[in-house]
């Protein structure tokens, strides 16, 4: 089952559409034209032709996958109860380890964004701190096998959604 917000999901499937009724004629445009250059055995206009199309079908076939709506799980970050630590909240953490507060929107996989300090549910640090309270510590275990305590200072909803 892959999470996702509505937002997600549309954009998902207007990307999906787009690729299959623009980007997809314009390949098959493209290898026609490179065809009609001569001899296709040593074409590199029809070579990469052939793999725009094939980089193309395979980004067609991911994004009909992602979008099976018996695939999918809607997450609606709206109706968010701020007592613990869930999907769609921001936390305020004092960073226990390194003595500075953090702060990170909990947010679905395909909704993860690092640099924007949206960090997915399923991370080290968003799995760690699911389900906790304001005012609770947390032992996040790192994949490099370190440690990070945080305390859990703050959780409100997110402003983004």
């Amino acid at each position: 089952m892959i999470q996702m917000t509505q937002d997600r999901l549309d954009k998902k499937l207007a990307e999906l559409k787009y690729l299959i009724e623009v980007r997809r004629p314009e390949v098959a445009e493209h290898l026609k034209e490179a065809r009609a250059f001569g001899d296709i055995s040593e074409n590199a206009e029809y070579d990469a032709a052939q793999n725009e199309q094939a980089e193309l079908e395979a980004r067609i076939k991911q994004l009909e996958e992602e979008t099976k709506l018996s695939n999918i799980e809607i997450v609606e970050y709206s109706t968010l109860i701020l007592d613990s630590v869930n999907v769609g909240a921001k936390v305020k953490l004092k960073n226990i380890t390194k003595r500075r507060e953090e702060e990170y929107g909990i947010v679905v996989a395909s909704d993860a964004d690092v640099l924007a300090g949206l960090i997915s549910n399923e991370s080290p640090v968003g799995a760690a701190l699911i389900g906790h309270k304001v005012g609770d510590k947390v032992e996040v275990e790192l994949p490099d096998g370190g440690k990070i305590n945080y305390e859990v200072l703050a959780i409100e909803a997110q402003d983004n959604e």
